[in-house]
């Protein structure tokens, strides 16, 4: 699928405007089964991410993914395996599936995991790892047989993604907060969400690009989020910065 049909940006601020107004974990599934197709996304899953001692059902939040392969990932055991989740233990950047690297004679139990899901029709697909200030640690994984993944659409999937994140977690376990940012961490979140970098901020606010970085990684520390779209994800999530 390409993406010059549409405009990645305003899909991915209008599917933020729908997910405000779903009261359901099973309304965020169909709003992103619909948004996420138009970048060739067939299935997702969000869940936690399970210590050795834990089976993944536990933690998972949602998920469309075909059955047969839910049931085998979760019998089998996968998910202790898994390389997507293993990367994702491992850094706070999404990734496509083929950056989660293995060696197939020393892992084969990795090589069974990825070769099985292509058979499900997971052929390819681009993981958020979450990571939160108290040691909480989730993804949102998608995928399907043809990606629309380019330099232009990566960011729009990004914010998407992590804003499905917080809406679900919102409405599974809601928790009222006031608004921790200051005035000027308001500034610099609203402007970040409409792409701007650092130092263009920097420019527009007349500061250096050194003080919004600063702002930003303080509004980060508040909001427990492990990067600038994350930052912006949860502020737009509980209505603590305004479009």
């Amino acid at each position: 699928m390409s993406s010059h049909g549409f405009d990645h940006a305003t899909e991915a601020f209008e599917f933020i405007g729908k997910l405000d107004q779903i009261p359901s974990a099973q309304g965020v599934i169909g709003a992103m089964e619909r948004s996420l197709a138009l970048f060739g996304f067939e299935n997702f899953i969000m869940t936690g991410l399970p210590h050795h001692d834990q089976r993944i059902e536990s933690l998972v939040l949602l998920k469309k993914w075909p059955l047969e392969w839910y049931q085998r990932y979760t019998q089998q055991g996968y998910a202790q395996h898994d390389p997507i989740i293993q990367l994702c233990r491992q850094t706070v950047q999404p990734f496509e599936w083929s950056e989660a690297l293995y060696d197939p004679e020393q892992n084969p139990k990795a090589h069974e995991i990825m070769k099985e899901a292509v058979a499900f029709g997971m052929r390819a697909g681009y993981c958020l790892p979450i990571h939160g200030l108290n040691g909480y640690e989730a993804c949102l994984s998608m995928s399907g047989s043809h990606l629309d993944l380019t330099p232009q659409t990566k960011p729009a999937i990004h914010l998407m993604a992590m804003y499905a994140f917080e809406r679900v977690r919102t409405i599974l376990a809601p928790i009222p907060r006031t608004n921790p940012l200051t005035a000027r961490e308001q500034e610099t979140l609203r402007w970040a969400a409409m792409g701007k970098s650092a130092a263009d901020t920097g420019e527009i606010l007349g500061v250096t690009e050194r003080t919004i970085t600063a702002h930003v990684t303080s509004a980060c520390l508040k909001l427990s989020a492990a990067n600038k779209t994350h930052a912006v994800a949860r502020a737009l999530q509980h209505r603590l910065i305004q479009m």
